[in-house]
């Protein structure tokens, strides 16, 4: 009997084993980038366009997720790309106006412990280029808004100014690159 495609099956194998091999070595186990710990374990508070914000020890602006519930993240693994969380590796000291004993501990999907303030978990964002940008303000991404937060732990929901607003989401940054995200 003779083989009208042998070429074309032969093709499909390759590209078949290929696939399984790409999975066996890592693809099919797909990462998020690391989560933040900050340099100088604090927050502290710094002036931004919309007011006094929540910021960690380099000047960096944490942000709350709107679905979020108490001391609970509720982020998807997609989500934490774009918004890593703000975790540390020891005691978090507040200063600068930020308050002491609204400092906490949330926990998220995967056993992720990141720091609260005010029983918000907090958050970075991948477009902040520097320290106190604030380019993720009420950005509604991966299902509810994203707001900054004042000295006393709410969302300070007005709109930054034009020139440090982003219209679309951001991709998540290459590794090693901005903040190290």
């Amino acid at each position: 009997m003779k083989r009208k495609y042998p070429a074309a099956i032969t093709l499909i194998i390759v590209i078949a084993a290929l696939a399984v091999i790409g999975l066996g070595v890592g693809g099919g186990t797909a990462k998020t980038r690391p989560s933040h710990t900050a340099a100088r374990s604090a927050i502290s508070i710094r002036s931004t366009a919309v007011g006094k914000t929540l910021v960690d020890g380099s000047g960096r602006t944490l942000y709350l997720f709107e679905a979020d519930r108490a001391n609970v993240s509720t982020l998807s693994r997609a989500g934490r790309a774009v918004w890593p969380p703000f975790t540390a590796a020891g005691n978090i000291k507040a200063q600068g106006g930020a308050q002491a004993a609204k400092l906490g501990t949330a926990t998220g999907r995967g056993g992720i412990r990141q720091v609260s303030y005010n029983g918000h978990p907090l958050y970075y964002y991948a477009g902040d280029s520097k320290p106190g940008s604030i380019r993720g303000q009420r950005l509604k991404e991966f299902g509810a808004l994203w707001y900054v937060l004042g000295s006393g732990g709410a969302a300070i929901t007005s709109a930054p100014p034009a020139s440090q607003h982003v219209s679309q989401p951001a991709s998540p940054a290459p590794a090693g690159g901005g903040y190290g995200y």
